[in-house]
């Protein structure tokens, strides 16, 4: 077990938790739910971690770890746990009575995030029906007042059972609504690719990691304003605009999608289908990988796993490594433009710094000769090895 703190006061002190069930992706630091906590403006004040073969069914953590929290949580003031796993609704549930504090999951914590940000009414029912959907799990005997009150002889139930039911036909009807809605914004998007494609315009997509600075490299092809910030989770809604590539390749579509990120709730996989649909009709994925993340192996398969979700594992990819600007001199790579081992076959990459625009003519040049070949040849995008073979 380690934990360690960090003094701020500007909002909610909160307490993080991990726990290392041997896992090859599990974060030690806490780092990335410390990242998330502050995104949705809250105060990591202590982090604890400690290593389980299982998760307990009860607590989660066990009896005597839970004591361990509550002390630590006394100790630094903590008004919130914030757990890095999924919690189930019992688990939950019980934390909470042994804490006696509020008890949170990362998913809650994306899904609160993701609604801090979405900008378009598109986003906004997106985040809506995933919210509504982890409601509608931690629903029964989640809220004291939900807890079902015995009536009188020979019956069961009573006015607790009641606002159960009621409660839980809320949440149905608003689902159903919410996805009404959903159909109808989907409809539309896709009247607007069916019209980009009858015009023969070629869609490029960025997708990667959150904060991997998709939507700076976005602005810096596109001379866009599209939210831009050192932080997860910047942006939520799709921007789609037009790319000029010079007179051979001509204009092509750039959109910048939502970033992927560890664990993403798979309600909000589902919920984002229409805004990942972009990325779905890609005729090219830019992926964009921070370069200066030691973790990025493990981010790029978190990526290609989303992908692999919405079907666009096969659309052809070329990686762009951004934050050059933040690679030390010894790590710097010698050449700017090679190829990289993604699933077992070789993708062609390039180095930039999107923030001082290091390496962007030279990707805008990239994507340009391979849209021009692209649409010359009436093929799919030009593939690594035929790259491979002109910048050896």
């Amino acid at each position: 077990m380690s934990s360690h703190s960090s003094p701020d006061t500007k909002s909610t002190p909160v307490l993080l938790v991990g726990v290392d069930f041997g896992l090859p992706h599990f974060d030690a630091e806490l780092e990335e739910l410390g990242l998330l906590a502050q995104t949705a403006g809250l105060n990591p004040v202590a982090r604890l971690t400690c290593k389980r073969k299982t998760p307990d069914a009860a607590l989660f953590v066990g009896s005597g770890k839970a004591d361990e929290i509550r002390t630590l949580a006394q100790m630094h003031g903590a008004k919130e746990v914030l757990f890095d796993q999924a919690l189930s609704p019992a688990q939950q549930r019980n934390l909470e009575r042994s804490l006696e504090l509020p008890v949170n999951d990362r998913t809650l914590l994306i899904l609160e995030i993701f609604a801090q940000r979405a900008r378009s009414h598109e986003g906004k029912l997106q985040v809506e029906l995933a919210r509504l959907q982890y409601l509608s799990t931690r629903l029964v005997r989640r809220w004291s007042h939900l807890e079902r009150q015995r009536g009188g002889i020979g019956t069961r139930g009573g006015p607790g059972e009641t606002q159960i039911e009621l409660d839980r036909r809320m949440i149905s009807e608003a689902i159903k609504r919410t996805r009404e809605r959903l159909v109808k914004v989907k409809r539309q998007r896709a009247t607007q690719r069916r019209q980009r494609q009858r015009r023969d315009t070629f869609n490029i997509s960025l997708v990667g990691y959150t904060n991997a600075g998709k939507s700076t490299l976005f602005n810096a092809l596109v001379k866009a304003r599209a939210y831009a910030a050192d932080q997860l989770f910047a942006t939520l809604d799709t921007t789609t605009r037009h790319l000029y590539l010079g007179e051979a390749a001509g204009s092509v579509s750039l959109s910048d999608t939502v970033g992927f990120i560890r664990d993403l709730p798979h309600g909000l996989v589902d919920a984002f289908q229409a805004t990942l649909q972009e990325a779905v009709d890609a005729d090219l994925l830019l992926h964009v990988v921070d370069a200066a993340n030691p973790a990025f192996p493990e981010q790029i398969a978190q990526v290609q796993l989303v992908l692999g979700e919405i079907g666009a594992a096969d659309i052809p990819q070329l990686l762009v490594f951004n934050k050059l600007d933040a690679l030390t001199p010894e790590v710097r790579p010698n050449v700017r433009q090679d190829t990289y081992e993604l699933d077992g076959r070789p993708v062609p990459r390039i180095f930039v710094s999107a923030v001082l625009g290091e390496g962007v003519a030279d990707l805008r040049q990239l994507l340009a000769d391979m849209v021009q070949k692209s649409l010359s040849s009436g093929m799919p995008p030009v593939t690594a090895a035929e790259l491979k073979g002109e910048w050896d």
